[in-house]
C-alpha cells in the first residue's frame, strides 16, 4: 500500500477502533443506540470510499479489480445464509482471508463492508449492528492483507491460524456494540458506568466468555476446515484471475518493410 492508502486505512482503523471501545473511554450516556449506528454507517461509507478513491489514485485498484470486488461482494453475500450463524457457523469470513490475501489490504478492507452491505440487504439484517459488522469484516479483510509473504503448505497454515484468530476477534469486537445495553446493571458481568479501565475490562471478559466464547470458537472453526480444505484452490483460482485481469505492457511497433506494414516488436 503506499502513502495515501495507508493514511485512508490507518485513519478508518483509528475511528473503527474508538467507535468499537467507546465503553472504555467515553463519559456514560454521551453515545447511545439512538444515534450512533447512523452516524456510524454514514462515516463507514465516506471512509470506504476514501480506501478505494486512494487504491485507484496510488494504481491500487483499477476497473477490473472493481468488477472483481462487485463479484466477490455478491459471492459473500450468497454466501453468508448458507450458514446463518447457527451454532457460530459463518461461511462469509474464508473468503475474505483469501481475497485480501491475494489482492491486498485496501481491496480487502471494501469487501469486507461491500460484503457485509449486500448481505444486510440481501437477508433483511438491516440494523444497528450492521455498521459495525462492516467494520469488523472490513479488518479481517485489511489485516489478511498484510499478512507475511510466504508460499505453499506454510502460507495455508498460516491464513488458517489466521482465520482461527479472525472468529475470535470478530465476535470479542462486535460483542462491545451492545455490551453496555444488554445486560442487568447489577450483574457482575454488566457495563458500570464510572468504572475504572481495570474493572471495566475485567467484566467484559467476563461478558465476553459467559455470552459468545461458545459461538466464536463456532466460527473459528469453520474458517479453518474451509481455509484448509479449499484454500490451495482459491488461492490458485484469484491469483489466476489477478494476473489475467492485470493490463498488458504496450506493445512497440515499427515498420518492417517500406512494402509491409507495422509489426510488433518485442
Amino acid at each position: 500500500m503506499r502513502s495515501r492508502s495507508v493514511i485512508a486505512a490507518t485513519l478508518a482503523t483509528l475511528i473503527g477502533f474508538a467507535a468499537f471501545l467507546w465503553p472504555f473511554w467515553i463519559a456514560p450516556g454521551r453515545l447511545g443506540t439512538t444515534y450512533a449506528p447512523p452516524v456510524m454507517f454514514g462515516l463507514l461509507l465516506v471512509l470506504v470510499l476514501a480506501v478505494v478513491f486512494a487504491e485507484i489514485a496510488d494504481g491500487g485498484i483499477d476497473s477490473k479489480a472493481l468488477a472483481m470486488l462487485g463479484v466477490l461482494s455478491a459471492v459473500n453475500a450468497g454466501l453468508r445464509p448458507l450458514g446463518a450463524g447457527t451454532a457460530g457457523i459463518e461461511t462469509v469470513f474464508f473468503m475474505l482471508v483469501f481475497a485480501g490475501r491475494v489482492f491486498g489490504p485496501g481491496f480487502g478492507f471494501s469487501l469486507g463492508c461491500t460484503s457485509l452491505f449486500a448481505s444486510a440487504i440481501l437477508t433483511g439484517g438491516v440494523g444497528p449492528w450492521m455498521p459495525y459488522q462492516m467494520f469488523g469484516c472490513a479488518w479481517i479483510g485489511l489485516f489478511a492483507g498484510l499478512l507475511p509473504r510466504c508460499r505453499g503448505k506454510v502460507e495455508i497454515a498460516m491464513l488458517a491460524a489466521y482465520g482461527v484468530f479472525a472468529g475470535y476477534f470478530y465476535g470479542f469486537m462486535l460483542n462491545l456494540q451492545f455490551w453496555p445495553f444488554s445486560v442487568d446493571p447489577g450483574s457482575s458481568i454488566s457495563y458500570h458506568p464510572g468504572a475504572s479501565f481495570t474493572a471495566q475490562w475485567h467484566r467484559y471478559l467476563l461478558f465476553d466468555g459467559a455470552t459468545s466464547l461458545g459461538w466464536d470458537t463456532g466460527r473459528a472453526i469453520t474458517d479453518l476446515v474451509a481455509i484448509l480444505l479449499v484454500g490451495p484452490a482459491v488461492l490458485a483460482t484469484f491469483r489466476r484471475a489477478a494476473r489475467r485481469a492485470a493490463f498488458e505492457a504496450p506493445v512497440a511497433f515499427e515498420p518492417a518493410h517500406p512494402a509491409e506494414g507495422r509489426v510488433p516488436v518485442g
